[in-house]
């Protein structure tokens, strides 16, 4: 794949002309994509209703689309907070990517789970990586540099950020507890609705959701830059030994992939499209509206 061609996910569409008065440097490049962009659970406001929504903005497309919208202003001018686009750590990160694309530096985004925001957890998480013309670059757009984090968020080392496959064939092997991987302690889901009690309640984290994960992150490294709430095929609280087995597979040839393995990288490639979407996700957004099957053929379908 040609990771400085943009995706269907990450084009900006008729917006590209905004990138154009961006700046070269990355560090900079991450400082506009923080101006533009809020947590909707880490930024500190509550959003709710079509605010709340705005987290399921799935194309880059959109997510400029709404900012134009409510600021209408070149992308570096300082917005207020409450006047950012919500989102999460993926948007952060596709946005990231799809401003590095369009200047031709090849960028991508990583499925996986960070051990720095909250001690005894690790949160799932997306980062970006770019290459700098010798080598893979980590970086984690949503986090500002200047804030003082225990390692260069320009440049990540081993450690902080663990990819989904790596994590799963830990948890398989009995090496790590995967109850302790997921969106955060003692969250579950109850059909539409988050729930940290109700009976019948599927928590979000341990192997089942790091193994969906697994999924996400094979089909971000072919292009489809998908929502973390979005499912198809076998992925789901429920799975057999078979399907388990098909993930050892598949973290197998991603970890191999990550170390320059063409020959995984090409089976990878190979099997995706038995595995990928196909056009028609189920999205379980935690806006709170009800869970649908999504067309992913045109970004205006929904």
């Amino acid at each position: 794949m040609d990771y400085a061609k943009q995706t269907p996910y990450s084009d900006p569409g008729e917006y590209a002309h905004l990138f154009d008065a961006l700046p070269d440097d990355i560090p900079a490049i991450g400082a506009v994509v923080r101006n533009l962009l809020i947590h909707y659970r880490g930024g500190g406001i509550e959003f709710t209703g079509d605010r709340l929504a705005e987290i399921d903005n799935r194309w880059v497309s959109a997510i400029l689309a709404t900012d134009q919208r409510r600021n209408g202003t070149a992308l570096a001018v300082p917005r207020e907070a409450v006047d950012h686009v919500v989102g999460c750590c993926r948007d952060y990160t596709l946005l990231f990517v799809s401003a590095l694309r369009h200047k031709g530096i090849p960028a991508r985004s990583r499925i996986g789970f960070a051990v720095y925001f909250g001690e005894g957890f690790n949160f799932d998480h997306v980062v970006a990586e770019y290459w700098n013309g010798d080598r893979w670059v980590m970086t984690d757009a949503q986090l500002d540099p200047a804030d003082g984090h225990p390692f260069n968020t320009l440049d990540m080392p081993p450690g902080p950020f663990v990819s989904a496959a790596e994590v799963w064939r830990d948890a398989r092997a009995g090496r790590i507890d995967p109850d302790l991987y997921g969106v955060q302690p003692g969250l579950a889901i109850t059909g539409d609705e988050l729930d940290t009690s109700r009976p019948g309640s599927v928590a979000l984290g341990g192997l089942w959701f790091i193994r969906t994960y697994v999924h996400h992150q094979l089909a971000h490294l072919m292009g489809d830059e998908l929502l973390l709430w979005e499912g198809w095929g076998t992925m789901a609280p429920t799975y057999t030994e078979a399907d388990a087995a098909e993930t050892d597979e598949l973290a197998a040839l991603l970890i191999a992939a990550d170390t320059g393995d063409t020959t995984a990288t090409q089976a990878l490639t190979d099997r995706y499209p038995a595995l990928a979407p196909n056009g028609r996700t189920l999205l379980t957004s935690p806006s709170g509206h009800p869970h649908k099957w999504v067309d992913l053929t045109h970004p205006l379908s929904e």
